[in-house]
């Protein structure tokens, strides 16, 4: 059934910090013992894995906002240390671990497990039809154990989400790179201030911020214009739309029970060494 689009966002919301235990220290450390120089190695060898051995070239179309070369500096070195299938098992057992480690008691409630059995069910609905990463993922076994399985659940529906935004992109004719700058902008900052993309040389980056100046998106100051602003909040409407047919299998009823159930997970998630 249909969601308010408001419901589909708020997955998101509490999705996101889950899936993204991924990227924490713990599975960092993993992947560091088995030979990768550094965490960016552990990434795209993690994130990647599903894909296989796809050159840099595939694993950037797909992950689609990295600069340019950046995926090259570890796809395909990282397949000379470790293989896809090891990095997917590297992956799940650091993923579920950290998560366990940041939930504390959480991990061992019935709500988690109903939780995991609710989030799973969407996760594995919806069609795979131009999601490439979500189709990989899908291809992979559900883990049985029920904190492995919520951060499966929740990288499936991360990812189908991911390669949503990614079409909403394209279809607003805003590369990689520029979607970073806007995310910058949306979060009250400048472009060279943003994480992501701080490092990147300065001629690079400022070349960005003019292309998206010369559309009007961008003003003279390297904040946004009423239009880029306009630009963001369709591209992020539409992400949300496009990120609904995972939860269509849920009723009503079972999509507030799965908000109520991540809300003390995320939470924990988000508090945890803060």
């Amino acid at each position: 059934m249909s969601h308010a689009q408001s419901k589909i966002h708020k997955m998101f919301e509490l999705v996101e910090p889950i899936a993204t235990v991924t990227f924490s220290e713990v599975p960092n450390e993993a992947f560091l013992a088995l030979g990768m120089r550094n965490y960016w190695d552990g990434y795209f060898a993690g994130r990647a894995a599903p894909l296989g051995l796809a050159p840099a070239e595939v694993v950037h179309a797909v992950f689609y906002n990295f600069a340019d070369g950046e995926v090259a500096r570890h796809i395909p070195w990282v397949w000379g240390k470790i293989t896809p299938q090891e990095a997917i098992a590297v992956r799940e057992r650091g993923s579920a671990t950290a998560l366990r480690q940041m939930i504390g008691q959480l991990a061992d409630s019935p709500g988690l497990v109903r939780a995991a059995d609710l989030a799973t069910r969407a996760a594995v609905s919806a069609p795979t039809e131009g999601r490439v990463l979500y189709a990989a993922l899908r291809a992979l076994d559900v883990p049985e154990e029920p904190v492995a399985r919520l951060w499966h659940a929740a990288t499936l529906l991360r990812e189908h989400r991911g390669d949503g935004h990614n079409a909403a992109l394209v279809a607003h004719g805003i590369g990689g790179t520029q979607a970073h700058v806007l995310m910058a902008l949306s979060l009250g900052m400048k472009a060279e201030e943003f994480g992501r993309i701080h490092h990147l040389p300065k001629a690079q980056l400022a070349a960005v911020v003019d292309g998206l100046r010369g559309r009007g998106l961008v003003n003279a100051d390297g904040g946004f214009t009423d239009a880029g602003r306009e630009t963001k909040e369709r591209i992020e409407a539409l992400t949300d739309e496009l990120a609904a047919p995972p939860f269509e299998v849920l009723s009503a009823d079972e999509l507030d029970e799965l908000a109520a159930g991540l809300e003390p997970i995320a939470a924990a998630v988000r508090s945890y060494d803060n």
